[in-house]
This record gives C-alpha cells, sequence and structure tokens, in this order.
C-alpha cells in the first residue's frame, strides 16, 4: 500500500495562529500545514526560519526555491491552514507582510467545507521589493463554511512572509 503525504504539521493550540511564525518545533512553524521539501514533486527549496530578516517578533518564513512547479496546492512550496473555530458567515480582515526577490507567489483565501470552496486568489506577484509590504484584505466566508488561508510559490527565488493577521469585521 501506497501512501501519499501532501503536507506537514505539528499542532500547538498554546500558540494560537502563530502568525508570526515564533512558536515552532522541527524547524517548522506550529499550527500550519507546510508543503515542504519532503511533501513537493520535483521541487527543489528549503524553508528557513529567518532571524535576520523579519517584520514583527523575532523570526520570519524564508523560501529559497531554485525549481518547483507553477500548479499550485501541494504540488508547489507553501502553507496553509484552515480555521475551523471560525466558522460561519463572515468578513475577515486578512493582513501580512511579504518580501520578494525574483519569487512569483499566490495567496488565496475564502471559506471552505468538507465539499466545497469559495476560495479566492488575492495576490498573484512576482514584484521585487527591496523591503517589507503589507498587505491587506476582506475575505467573505459564506454560511456553513470556515476560513482557509493559503500560500504557494510558483517559481524560483526568495520570498519571506511575516505577521500574519485575521480578525472578523
Amino acid at each position: 500500500m501506497t501512501s501519499c503525504i501532501m503536507s506537514e504539521r505539528t499542532v500547538e493550540k498554546s500558540a494560537g495562529i502563530n502568525g508570526g511564525f515564533e512558536v515552532s518545533k522541527r524547524g517548522l512553524p506550529v499550527n500550519w500545514l507546510f508543503y515542504t521539501p519532503k511533501t513537493v514533486p520535483d521541487a527543489d527549496f528549503k524553508i528557513v526560519l529567518d532571524t535576520i530578516e523579519f517584520k514583527e517578533g523575532r523570526q520570519s518564513i524564508r523560501y529559497d526555491v531554485i525549481k518547483c512547479s507553477d500548479s499550485g496546492e501541494w504540488r508547489s512550496p507553501g502553507f496553509t491552514r484552515e480555521f475551523f473555530e471560525l466558522e460561519g458567515q463572515g468578513t475577515y480582515l486578512l493582513t501580512f507582510w511579504v518580501k520578494n526577490n525574483g519569487a512569483k507567489y499566490r495567496i488565496t483565501a475564502g471559506g471552505v467545507k468538507a465539499k466545497g470552496s469559495a476560495m479566492k486568489t488575492l495576490l498573484e506577484s512576482d514584484r521585487k521589493s527591496s523591503g517589507w509590504e503589507k498587505h491587506e484584505f476582506e475575505v467573505n466566508v459564506p454560511e456553513t463554511m470556515w476560513l482557509r488561508v493559503q500560500l504557494n510559490l510558483l517559481s524560483p527565488g526568495t520570498f519571506w512572509i511575516d505577521d500574519i493577521n485575521i480578525h472578523k469585521k
């Protein structure tokens, strides 16, 4: 029998959202599902807890991507999280900071349920940035769904993300 592992995750409830990626175990921030070099086929990349370049706290996540697919989802480097505790209709304010050196990346978010999705692309860019840039989006979650947020790296380059915050409006 063969199994297909699409992501890696460690849970630590006391860390909450962990949107600053400050709490980590085994080299990855807790409470997020990561598409890692172990789980992404035909890719060459590293996920680094960067203590030199960060927007808040003591570290950010940096992706050093040499080779990857532009397919997205679990086929490309990145991470995701479903916020089951945020179930129900509502509008959420999603904010985060990024810094980019050559990578093409995509941020998607929206409502999901066991058999359905209202995910939308919020941002797709390959624009190089010399410093940290803040992004802010309103995300609508339909009734009977919960919020999901996802990042994918779609081309080689170096990419940082930090300080993800979610607030119900």
